[in-house]
């Protein structure tokens, strides 16, 4: 844990010491004993017939082919795709998909031993997956899909076309003051996800307790490819007001075939009179525009920019966004005190997966007033980076997937005085109750 003492106030950014050394796994690992079900709940989600990923996993024959890639990928710890530091600053989050150091030494160690299939009879049963895409959270929430869906209106991109931007705007429909709890942004097709780079919604909505200036004006939610949905954390939501609208704009990218999709935004309120406590905001922190990013041929290139806290603050997420040169991006908050604490850091970003790393309840970092937020983007424009289209050229900013960005979407909750003293106190008294309880 690191806890840096602020006079009146305190910093908390994990409540999780290092995790305790993995127990080892089985000396001799077989497929159907004790792989299969790592792949299962690991990584047929993608794994499967329909899905996203390239080959299918469920089976002994289908995955014995792939082994020796299969043991190269987990051990970089690039799949599943979870390319946060656990080691560095926050270690602690909501829907870590990430294999565990057991689970690793297992995969490697059954490919190392020849990859053996094992008894069949010790197979788990089949896990039964939807035949068409799914709402991730309506069954947990108890529907059978979100209370509202907001569709852009469709588009055609062409095979092999130009990177199109798509901009239109729709009614919510929305007619009262709701809060929402959750919110999921998909394309509306599996072939959709294929050319759907980003999706950005922006509430267009007169609202009078507006966020300051700071913050990017109106965002909802914002998708990406990998990305999945949004909960918010315990009594915190966002706003819609009655007659608000959704901007959408959305970044298509080509294939090879004629592709027509829409995108759909799915949100789940909080019952009719329920408001929670805790507002919540979606911030673009490190804004690189025009002229802010310019990268010479082969070369490695930082780039830092900085976002000041006004208010005292939790921030609840962080997901990297940065291009195909994109390589590694930190979070860091410089203290009012002068000190310099890392948040989180991404060693390998990956352009195909921009994922969300949502703070564990009990280690969403707790930021004093007058914080301010350090981005550092580091981008790869050389020819050791796989992705790189062209590692002879000069890369700036811009809107294309060949050209560049590097920002974090930050979710933040603002939080009067006393309510932030009132988290740091809760938090220490868990500290001090799990002291005594060693």
């Amino acid at each position: 844990m690191r806890h840096v003492s602020l006079g009146r106030t305190c910093l908390v950014l994990s409540l999780f010491a290092a995790a305790p050394a993995a127990a080892a796994g089985p000396d001799s690992p077989t497929f159907s004993k004790h792989v299969a079900p790592i792949f299962q709940e690991k990584c047929e989600a993608c794994h499967r017939p329909d899905s996203i990923a390239p080959m299918p996993l469920r089976t002994f024959e289908e995955a014995r082919p792939w082994a020796r890639s299969i043991k190269a990928r987990v051990e970089a710890r690039q799949m599943p795709p979870w390319h946060i530091d656990k080691t560095i600053g926050v270690k602690a989050f909501k829907d870590d998909r990430s294999l565990s150091d057991e689970q690793i030494e297992t995969i490697a160690r059954w490919v190392d031993q020849g990859a053996p299939q094992g008894d069949p009879k010790d197979m788990p049963a089949a896990k039964t997956w939807p035949a068409a895409q799914v709402w991730t959270y309506a069954e947990s929430i108890g529907q059978k899909e979100p209370d509202l869906i907001i569709r852009s209106a469709p588009w055609t991109q062409k095979a092999k076309a130009n990177d199109t931007w798509w901009k239109p705007i729709v009614d919510s429909g929305v007619t009262e003051p709701r809060w929402v709890r959750a919110v999921e942004v998909r394309p509306s097709s599996i072939k959709g996800r294929k050319v759907t780079h980003h999706a950005n919604a922006d509430i267009l909505q007169v609202d009078p307790d507006a966020p300051a200036a700071e913050m990017t004006p109106g965002r909802f939610s914002e998708w990406a490819v990998g990305k999945g949905p949004e909960l918010m954390r315990p009594d915190s939501g966002m706003l819609m007001l009655p007659g608000a609208r959704i901007a959408w704009d959305i970044h298509y990218s080509s294939s090879n075939e004629d592709v027509t999709d829409a995108v759909e935004l799915g949100i789940y309120f909080y019952p009719k009179g329920q408001q929670p406590k805790y507002r919540q905001h979606l911030i673009r922190m490190g804004r690189t525009g025009a002229g802010a990013l310019d990268i010479p041929p082969n070369t490695v290139q930082l780039t830092e920019t900085y976002f000041p806290l006004r208010e005292a603050a939790r921030l609840e997420s962080f997901q990297p966004h940065m291009h195909l040169r994109g390589k590694a991006m930190t979070l860091e908050a410089l203290l009012p005190s002068g000190e310099n604490v890392v948040i989180s850091h991404v060693p390998e970003f990956s352009f195909m997966w921009h994922s969300t790393y949502v703070y564990a309840d009990d280690a969403a970092p707790l930021l004093p007033k007058g914080t301010i937020i350090k981005v550092k983007a580091w981008h790869d424009n050389t020819a050791a980076n796989k992705a790189n289209p062209d590692p002879n050229v000069w890369v700036g900013y811009g809107g294309r997937t060949v050209d560049e960005m590097a920002h974090a979407w930050v979710n933040v909750t603002y939080l009067k005085e006393e309510e932030y003293l009132g988290e740091i106190r809760a938090r220490q008294a868990k500290l001090t109750a799990a002291a005594n309880r060693r």
